[in-house]
């Protein structure tokens, strides 16, 4: 039982309690006052009587005479007359008069007053004893009607009371509710103060509660700060503050999976003989000019979107999807001669290689390594381009609309299925990319083929449904878990929420064994719009969180706010942490922070069983790859 309804019913028996004690009292102090009056009243009209009877010269007929013609008055219980021997000589006795009070009233609050007793006398004769008891049947009806009406006015004055006491209680109310709400949305992970209320004894506590909850915000921050140096640390260069070879590797590899027919280019700089220029100039000197090398590499044209790192201590390469690389590289090797001309011009080559869409990192990163090496044959400052083509004709833009819109139409698509498991092997659901099959007799293809055209179509809402369709029809027949990940473009559709939020509605109990991956992005630049989707989604039990998380988290100081269930690390931040000492401080990082705000975490895509131990180890919740998928 709450504290609230505990003090309501305490000040309800109070009130009860005293409006029964008000009215009893009242009663009572009335039954004493009709009494002491209608014991005066017997002990007046028995001396009337007993007057009356003296002045009959002790004729006894006469008197029993008078005595009877008293009592037939029907004012009184009992008439007796009681002679100078002891003997009764007369006496007449009645019922007791019929009352307008209730039989329990009588009984419970009975009017019992004093008989009158007089003596009876023919001159200085004492001729007997006369007892006299008078009906109280209209003592006992003006008793009753009293009561009533002390009843009602302190009802009056209860009701009165209680509300009072209700808008009193309402007031107390207003802070212990905000304090429960505090507290609960701290442990939820989000951290909100409250107004300090006007009750004196409720004010330290608010206070209290602001105080913590404002050191627990300042502690998040913090230990995000904290995250962020260490991602800087283990993915980036110390000097130039690109990439680190790993991380490069890693983030080209995505951006060569997810290209969608994007020609790429893989653009390879080298700084020659860079152990001699150390002994030459100095290391601080050569720390300056690959500082400006980096600097000037990374200050191409915007539209270009371009990925840095920085391989090794002289190789440098920059990923950029456009074509006509050669005239970029060529465009950028004009300003790094210009920029590095004050540190001694040291030569500097580059080896360009375009990649068509069949073409992997791999390949290409091989052919721009060609490239460079006949570059530096031909001397400083030479950049030399060559051309990586794929087996397979890319198809036209206009083919692969085409081929999304039949597979919508013919429901060619299917969910793929990846475990997901916890450190003790027990699955706890599938993760279920979406496959499209874009030609009848074709495979079914994952998104990395399809899901940029899908993007620039608008075709995201329909694959995105299709889904989670596919996902609750599957839950319905075997009963096991499963996830979706969905589109940042879909979820900005206020029509495709909707849309799913009635499909979820319509099957609570598959709904509720659902998992809603939403990719990181969109929770940096569209907060609000995580919000509006867990709001609706998660009180229908469906689990949401972030996908290829790790990027912007410590960036993401409202993180607590978006009402997520978990987040997933992506595999970019978690390869080689069974042996990188950077990778494995940048994790327990991020779990830290994650932990800290009440979130699931996740890894995605671990390949080595070293790096599964380490996951475990650091007491991820459950993880997927290649690692957790091997016997």
């Amino acid at each position: 039982m709450s504290l609230i309804r505990r003090v309501s019913l305490l000040m309800l028996l109070v009130v009860v309690l005293a409006l029964i004690g008000g009215v009893v009292t009242t009663l009572i102090a009335a039954r004493d006052t009709l009494q002491a009056q209608l014991s005066v009243k017997n002990r007046d009209n028995v001396q009337s009587l007993a007057l009356a009877l003296s002045q009959q010269k002790g004729d006894a007929a006469l008197m029993e005479l008078v005595l009877a013609a008293q009592f037939d008055t029907g004012h009184y219980r009992r008439v007796e007359w009681i002679g100078s021997d002891g003997r009764t000589v007369f006496r007449r006795e009645a019922q007791a008069a019929a009352t307008q009070a209730p039989a329990w009233f009588v009984r419970w609050l009975p009017v019992n007053a004093e008989p009158g007793v007089a003596q009876v006398s023919d001159g200085w004769r004492a001729i007997g004893q006369l007892q006299l008891v008078s009906q109280s049947a209209y003592a006992l009806d003006a008793l009753w009607r009293a009561g009533m009406r002390a009843a009602g006015m302190l009802a009056l004055v209860g009701v009165f009371g209680g509300v009072l006491a209700a808008w009193g209680l309402r007031a107390i109310r207003r802070p212990l509710d905000a304090a429960v709400e505090q507290a609960d949305a701290l442990q939820k992970g989000r951290f909100v103060t409250v107004a300090e209320p006007d009750v004196a004894e409720l004010k330290p506590l608010a206070r209290s509660m602001n105080t913590m909850v404002g050191r627990l915000s300042m502690m998040f921050d913090a230990q995000a700060r904290q995250v962020e140096a260490l991602r800087q640390q283990a993915q980036t260069d110390a000097l130039t503050g690109l990439f680190n070879r790993r991380q490069f590797m890693l983030e080209a590899q995505q951006r060569f999976e997810a290209s969608s027919g994007d020609v790429q280019a893989v653009l390879l700089w080298r700084v020659q003989d860079l152990d001699g220029l150390n002994r030459r100039i100095g290391h601080a000197a050569v720390d300056q000019m690959l500082l400006t090398l980096a600097q000037t590499l990374g200050s191409g044209d915007e539209d270009d979107q371009p990925l840095l790192g920085r391989l090794n201590g002289s190789d440098f390469v920059l990923v950029v999807s456009r074509l006509e690389a050669e005239t970029l590289a060529r465009a950028l090797m004009a300003r790094v001669r210009g920029a590095l001309a004050g540190h001694g011009a040291p030569p500097v080559m580059a080896g360009v290689a375009e990649a068509a869409q069949s073409v992997g990192l791999p390949a290409a990163m091989a052919a721009a390594d060609r490239a460079l090496a006949q570059a530096e044959a031909e001397g400083p400052y030479v950049v030399v381009a060559r051309t990586c083509a794929g087996s397979v004709p890319s198809p036209g833009e206009g083919d692969w609309q085409r081929q999304l819109l039949q597979a919508l139409d013919e429901q060619r698509s299917s969910l793929a299925e990846y475990p997901v498991r916890d450190a003790s092997g027990a699955l706890m659901h599938l993760d279920c990319p979406l496959r499209v099959q874009l030609r009848r007799d074709g495979a079914f293809e994952s998104a990395a083929s399809w899901l940029a055209l899908a993007t620039r179509s608008r075709l995201t809402t329909a694959l995105d449904q299709r889904a989670v369709s596919l996902a609750l029809q599957q839950i319905a027949r075997d009963g096991v878990a499963r996830c979706v990940n969905l589109a940042a473009a879909s979820l900005l559709a206020t029509e495709f929420v909707a849309a799913v939020s009635a499909q979820l509605q319509s099957a609570p109990q598959d709904a509720a064994r659902l998992w809603v991956d939403i990719p990181e992005s969109l929770a940096v630049s569209h907060p609000g719009v995580v919000q509006e989707v867990t709001r609706r989604w998660r009180p229908l039990g469906v689990r949401v969180g972030l996908e290829h998380a790790g990027a912007a988290l410590s960036a993401m100081t409202r993180l607590y706010e978006l009402g997520l269930d978990y987040v997933r690390i992506d595999a970019r931040y978690l390869g080689g942490i069974g042996r990188d000492a950077a990778v494995r401080r940048h994790a327990e990082g991020l779990m830290a922070l994650l932990r800290g705000i009440g979130l699931g975490v996740y890894a995605e895509g671990v390949s080595v069983p070293d790096d599964l131990r380490v996951v475990w180890s650091l007491g991820f919740d459950g993880a997927t790859g290649p690692a957790v998928t091997q016997p």
